[in-house]
């Protein structure tokens, strides 16, 4: 099969033919049909994600169609489209018969412990417990672009903030996780306010019904957010993993606001200095979250099937397997809006 493949940090991939997957006993073989680049593969590429090692095909927001199946699999066949997690569950074990499949100790990660989906073919491992189906409207590159951005916003909103309809929304980080959340938060009855530094994703954010911009080289966000606001957002996503963005959600929240950690520390930001008595003054619930479990997936594919929110604005540029690298660089400065697909792996 083709694929790109990371043989070391910073460098382009080397796009070639490579052995096809092995199909899992439990697992499957899907021929990919589209696969999101995301700020995530950026780690993997810098070399600030532990868990990579070289050679790896990177990979993990895809969607695809059962090629093969393995001895052990009841619930797929041949022909089926489907999605899954970047978080893939043993299924067995007691966080996952307790719905935690993403804290899962057995878990595997496309793109990242194993083969990805930067290629025409990937091995999924424990299909039955993971695996999907895809709606019948629903075109590749919008399941695709569902990702790890569009599910872990899901998660952080409805799993963890329990984010309800009338509450305020602030979101600081206006990429493709952000931008997911500003969508999602709005199908769920919120007020949203974006912070970026980036014009041209504040506008964006605008064009997608945030209800405030916010530009935080004006100033200071989290004061602008509490003022916009009237006190302060009700829930803060943090979008990119950073102290400055970190520290102003959680100083952009009324008292007993909600923030989630969606954004993932890598290196230095490993450890940070944060505000820790305006925890404690505001009675703040802070929260982590990390991926989202399959079971999940028919809520937020019945809402978008549904109508209820339109995720193609997401879909920013469609490209192909060669372009892969320079979508990755592109991260090293604040990146266009909208999420990058692959969908052509023959060019």
């Amino acid at each position: 099969m083709r694929a790109a493949v990371l043989t070391g940090w910073r460098k382009p991939l080397e796009v070639s033919k490579v052995d096809d997957p092995d199909c899992p006993k439990d697992g499957v073989v899907l021929k990919v049909l589209a696969c999101g680049i995301c700020r995530s593969d950026w780690h993997s590429w810098t070399g600030a994600d532990p868990d990579v090692s070289l050679p790896l095909i990177p990979g993990h927001e895809y969607c695809g169609v059962v090629e093969e199946v393995g001895p052990g699999v009841t619930r797929w066949q041949v022909g089926d489209r489907v999605i899954a997690p970047f978080i893939l569950a043993c299924g067995h074990c007691a966080d996952c018969a307790s719905g935690h499949q993403t804290i899962c100790a057995h878990q595997v990660l496309p793109g990242f412990t194993q083969a990805g989906a930067f290629a025409e073919l990937i091995a999924v491992p424990f299909a039955d417990t993971n695996l999907t189906p895809l709606p019948e409207t629903m075109e590749p590159a919008l399941a695709a672009a569902l990702g790890c951005r569009v599910t872990t916003a899901w998660q952080a909103l409805t799993g963890r903030a329990a984010l309800r309809p009338g509450e305020w929304l602030a979101i600081f980080g206006g990429g493709g996780v952000g931008i997911s959340a500003l969508m999602l938060g709005r199908a769920l009855g919120a007020r949203v306010a974006v912070v970026d530094v980036v014009p041209d994703k504040l506008n964006y954010a605008v064009a997608l019904g945030a209800d405030a911009a916010i530009d935080a080289r004006a100033g200071d966000a989290a004061e602008a957010v509490r003022e916009i606001t009237g006190g302060g957002a009700h829930v803060a996503i943090e979008a990119l993993g950073i102290p400055e963005t970190t520290i102003g959600a959680m100083k952009s929240l009324r008292k007993l606001g909600r923030m989630v950690q969606v954004g993932m520390p890598t290196g230095k930001n490993t450890t940070m200095a944060l505000p820790m008595d305006a925890v404690y003054s505001g009675q703040l619930a802070v929260y982590g979250t990390r991926g989202m479990a399959a079971w999940k997936y028919p809520s937020l594919l019945s809402l978008i099937d549904g109508g209820h929110v339109d995720l193609t604005p997401l879909i920013g540029r469609r490209v192909k397997l060669t372009e892969a690298s320079g979508e990755l660089a592109a991260f090293d400065a604040p990146a266009p809006p909208g999420v990058a697909v692959i969908t052509n792996f023959l060019a």
